[in-house]
């Protein structure tokens, strides 16, 4: 089933529970969703990549904004930030772990066939598109970097 219709099945259902915390997380991820629909260049619809790039890029921020909230010692929004994180990562397949992601990772510089450094450019444009949503691009670029200085 398309994101867009799992987004419309949830917001019905925790209409129906009365769960608002889940109705306001929904809520923002369909509105998302019709945002990058009709953006500029768009054809109306989504790739998988394209809803996984986006369903990332709220939770990072809800992440950020549940870290600022802590430190000014908001637990009220913190709490709020951190039940639509909750809810978008559901959403989102599973992340790999460190050992799937290095043996991926390991498998595309092979595939480049980057030799240091200084083909970390070559490695990161391939992983980003190839592993697109299953893992943090900061993690890959550290582990890519990693990889690179051992090879």
């Amino acid at each position: 089933m398309a994101l867009e219709q799992q987004i419309n099945e949830g917001i019905k259902a925790a209409m129906k529970a009365k769960d608002e915390a889940r109705l306001r997380a929904l809520r923002a991820i369909k509105s998302a969703i019709l945002l990058e629909k009709t953006a500029e260049g768009r054809a109306g619809e989504l790739t998988e990549a394209d809803e996984w790039r986006m369903l990332q890029k709220m939770a990072k921020q809800r992440r950020e904004s549940m870290e600022i909230y802590q430190q000014q010692h908001r637990e009220d929004l913190a709490r709020k930030e951190a039940e639509e994180l909750a809810v978008i990562e559901e959403f989102l397949p599973r992340p790999m772990d460190e050992h799937e992601l290095k043996a991926a990772l390991q498998a595309i510089i092979q595939q480049v066939g980057a030799r240091g450094p200084a083909d970390m450019g070559k490695v990161m444009g391939v992983a980003t598109r190839q592993l697109a949503g299953k893992a943090d691009n900061k993690v890959m670029a550290s582990l890519v970097k990693e990889l690179l200085q051992q090879g």
